[in-house]
């Protein structure tokens, strides 16, 4: 593997198996499934840009050709001959604090661009002449059909970014892994609010094991579409159980708890049981030893696969405003969505 440093962060040349923690613990934001799309680009003649912003892995089809010429899964600009460089426009599907990017040039062996930077700005519209963009990677160094992980170390949050590459060639993926921001001066505090959806702020600070699956997607709007869309832990051969700690975009007072088992069947957790405290100091890595010390918030509650299970609040224990929560599972296996609801505390 090859590394190349420059002040934004490190990029990282490596097999997609092999990734940073930023991009297994935070969301994609720059995902087409959260409404991110390309507002602009200087060209696209070979692919849409649109396709680096699909989901799904990049893949290759031998001898596929359309009216451009070969097809290709992912963005491709025709060869510039007049000199500058492409560049596209993209709204993020969700505003946030960007923790790192993947560059992927997958399946672009002879035609990958050189090299890339990005600029982001934080618009309430669409970017015009009078945007002002901030550079928050330097150009730097691409190579053929490989991830590019760049960790970025900045704490504002950004709406769009603007992705260039010099002088032109083809993007399989470009991937903003970051933390979302939810404008919580504009919710009602009479009602309940999911606190801990992703969309709202709420984030995965830690976990014992997520062999299977991704933890972030506990997270996640709607139900889960099968069981890859969810946290799944390995098969336990000691005793103990598994965790997983989830912030709570704000603090609040819980009224009920969803834990979704959807498509988990053979392997959904006997049981469950949360805890929850409000954490005023510490690191991520001290919350987790703090965690084993919380209250219980729900008791252990038997399970069933393939489930949504809710429980109110004649099951919680009153704990006051709390700010995080651990889901405990027993004594392994795979939970789809986990929701907390509660009533915003000062």
């Amino acid at each position: 593997m090859a590394l190349v440093n420059h002040p934004a962060g490190t990029v990282l040349h490596a097999p997609a198996a092999d990734v940073p923690e930023f991009a297994r613990r935070y969301a994609n934001l720059a995902a087409a499934d959260f409404g991110a799309r390309v507002l602009a680009c200087s060209d696209q003649w070979f692919a849409a840009a649109e396709r680096m912003l699909q989901a799904s892995e990049p893949v290759f089809i031998v001898g596929e050709f359309d009216d451009h010429g070969k097809w290709m899964d992912g963005w491709e600009t025709r060869r510039r001959r007049n000199g500058g460089y492409d560049h596209a426009v993209i709204q993020l599907g969700l505003p946030g604090v960007i923790k790192g990017l993947d560059i992927d040039t997958s399946h672009f062996s002879g035609n990958y661009p050189p090299a890339a930077s990005v600029e982001a700005c934080r618009s309430a519209g669409d970017p015009d002449e009078r945007t002002e963009w901030v550079e928050i990677l330097p150009a730097a160094s691409l190579g053929p059909s490989a991830h590019h992980f760049i960790a970025i170390d900045d704490a504002r949050c950004w709406t769009h970014l603007r992705l260039n590459i010099y002088p032109d060639g083809g993007v399989a993926r470009f991937r903003v892994y970051g933390q979302p921001v939810c404008d919580w001066e504009r919710q009602d505090p009479a009602v309940p609010h999911e606190v801990s959806a992703l969309t709202k702020g709420g984030r995965i600070v830690a976990y014992n094991d997520a062999h299977f699956g991704v933890p972030f997607r506990l997270l996640m709007p709607g139900r889960g579409v099968n069981m890859g869309d969810g946290w799944e832990t390995r098969r336990r051969r000691e005793p103990g159980n598994d965790w997983c700690i989830v912030e709570l975009g704000h603090a609040a007072l819980v009224e009920s708890i969803e834990v979704d088992t959807a498509h988990f069947k053979g392997n959904y957790p006997d049981r469950i049981s949360v805890q929850a405290a409000y954490v005023r100091h510490g690191t991520d890595q001290s919350i987790v030893t703090q965690a084993m010390f919380w209250d219980v918030l729900l008791p252990e509650q038997k399970t069933e696969m393939d489930r949504q299970h809710f429980y109110g609040k004649e099951l919680l224990r009153d704990l006051g405003a709390v700010t995080h929560v651990r889901l405990n599972i027993f004594p392994d296996g795979g939970v789809s969505r986990l929701r907390i609801w509660g009533r915003l505390a000062d």
